[in-house]
Formats: C-alpha cells, structure tokens, sequence
C-alpha cells in the first residue's frame, strides 16, 4: 500500500477477534512507533507493549473506571501498546502522539486493526497505574498519552466521515 492510500483509508476499529497477534508483526508496528519524530529528537515517550491477558484486563478495567462503566474500553482488543511520555518536557504530549499516528499507520499498512483510546493521563496517574510501571521495572514519571489498541478487525472497515467545511485555510 502506497503513502497516500494508508493515509487516507485508515479507521479506527471497535470490535476486534480475540486472536493474538503474531509478535513478529507487534515488533514491526512499535519499530514504527519508534522512528517517531520528536521535539529535539529527545525520544521523550516509551511505548509498554501488553500482551498478557490479565494486565491487558487490569488496564481496561481502570480505564473503564475513569468513563464510570463496565463495559471494555479496548473493545476486545488482544493487544495495548501504551504510549507514554517523560512528565514535563516540554513536548512529551506531542511526542507521544506522533508515536500513536506511527503506531496506527504501521497496523493499517499490515492489515492490522488499531484504534486510539484516550484516557491513558488517567490511567497512569492511578496507584495502580504507577504500580503496573513500577512492577515491570519502569523508573522515572511518565504521563499516559494514549492506548494504542491493535487485533484482527471483526468487523467491516467504517466508512470515512465526510470532511468539514474550512478545514483548511490558505494564505497566499
């Protein structure tokens, strides 16, 4: 798939198979994330790849917590790559959000479903969140910019929504 094509067709995906991803191709979608630009080439976020089914479920239930639901905020994703950034340099927010966009474009480009889910500043700002960080070694603060969540689509690819009114203006 060329450039412009992944650009243009990719959507995010609400219902997701509950087979695991191979992690030859986890690895090629966070190498991705990796050659993310950033602010002064500072690499400021990390990405914490979850594959285990108990984690992934701890991870949505506090994020289903901060919505005050039940439901799965993942969707029945198999897979959470959640991207953080350091607490207070000054781009870490944009960092991390060019490293979701990597993340996203690279699952699309290999017929991988993806969808961004918010709430990852809330989630890691929890006791618990910070426990999970600290029990897999992770040092330093960190702030959550988002859940990149990746599986098998089982469903069709939504349509695009049509693009508003003046969303570009040129100077010229």
């Amino acid at each position: 798939m060329d450039a412009m094509t992944n650009l243009l067709t990719r959507r995010s995906i609400r219902k997701y198979k509950a087979e695991m991803l191979p992690r030859e191709v986890i690895e090629k979608i966070i190498e991705a994330g990796v050659y993310a630009p950033t602010g002064h080439n500072h690499q400021s976020p990390i990405i914490v790849a979850v594959t285990d089914r108990a984690v992934r479920d701890k991870l949505s239930a506090l994020n289903a917590r901060v919505l005050n639901t039940d439901s799965d905020p993942f969707y029945g994703a198999p897979v959470v790559l959640n991207v953080l950034a350091e607490k207070g340099w000054r781009t870490a927010v944009a960092d991390g959000s060019v490293v979701m966009e990597n993340l996203m474009l690279a699952a699309h480009a290999l017929g991988i479903g993806s969808c961004w889910i918010n709430r990852a500043r809330e989630v890691f700002d929890t006791d618990e969140g910070k426990e999970i960080l600290a029990s897999l070694g992770i040092e330093g603060e960190y702030e959550g910019v988002g859940h990149c969540i990746l599986g098998y689509a089982d469903c069709e690819q939504p349509a695009p929504a049509p693009r508003k009114e003046n969303y570009v203006y040129w100077v010229e």
